[in-house]
């Protein structure tokens, strides 16, 4: 994601007094949408660990209650918790699955979504503290518009499946992390043969071949890498047709999150 990672380095030091008295605004949301386990919720983490600051996640669907303006009074103490603690990241994960119905919630619920969205978009417009919100979106046609226009964030981003160069990267950093060295393993084959797998699938790749090597009392080698990568179907063929959809969608409305999408 070097673009992300790009926008995300130069907006590091603008949380700071020096950046303020340079009349620079500080960064205040960033909106990630894309593909499942493609890293979006990782990203959000890493803002928090890069930047030294809390991360807190808000769970939109969790501030809903059945007493009346329960719902809406939750979000507002959700949301005054989070200007308490700041300077703070707030990550808003799967907001369309909160706000899931919002068109129709005048007749579904009351209303009740649709004044949680409004507390939500006016807090996101007016809030005065160094909150910085990073919400993620598996799926941009379930949001609403108004979320969506222009100004509303700062950046909206798509994320992708990785490239082979990714990919690579990614093998990389999961085979050291088990304490091992990459160059061990002919990590092009690996490569070639995981073509559309997603971060998460990756991941899950070494954690399998793992498992037989030790199972069978010996040391991870190239092949139990390979057959876990066949036995995996990935989800880019299980929901081939909605993928593309995303991308199509993603079109116009955000910037890509890597260089070589």
């Amino acid at each position: 994601m070097s673009t992300l990672k790009e926008w995300l380095r130069k907006r590091g030091k603008a949380f700071s007094e020096k950046a303020r008295a340079f009349g620079l605004p500080a960064p205040k949301e960033v909106l990630l949408i894309g593909v499942q386990g493609s890293g979006k919720s990782l990203t959000a983490k890493v803002v928090s660990s890069f930047r030294q600051i809390p991360l807190l996640r808000l769970d939109i669907g969790g501030l809903f209650r059945s007493g009346i303006g329960m719902s809406e009074e939750n979000t507002r103490k959700a949301l005054r918790a989070a200007e308490t603690i700041a300077p703070c990241i707030l990550w808003l994960d799967e907001i369309e699955k909160g706000l899931a119905g919002f068109q129709s919630s005048k007749v579904s619920d009351a209303g009740t979504t649709a004044r949680v969205f409004s507390t939500i978009v006016t807090w996101l417009q007016e809030k005065g503290k160094p909150v910085f919100v990073v919400a993620t979106a598996n799926d941009i046609s379930q949001l609403p518009p108004k979320l969506l226009r222009i100004g509303r964030f700062d950046e909206i981003f798509f994320v992708d499946l990785p490239t082979a160069e990714e990919r690579k990267e990614i093998f990389s950093i999961h085979i050291r992390k088990i304490r091992r060295n990459p160059e061990n393993y002919n990590l092009e084959k690996l490569i070639e043969m995981s073509d559309e797998f997603s971060g998460a699938e990756i991941e899950q790749v070494i954690v399998s071949g793992l498992y037989d090597a030790f199972y069978e009392n010996r040391e991870l080698i190239q092949e139990d890498l390979e057959r876990a990568i066949k036995e995996t179907m990935p989800l880019s063929q299980a929901m081939r047709e909605q993928i593309q959809s995303l991308r199509e969608g993603a079109k116009g409305r955000a910037r890509f999150a890597s260089k070589l999408t």
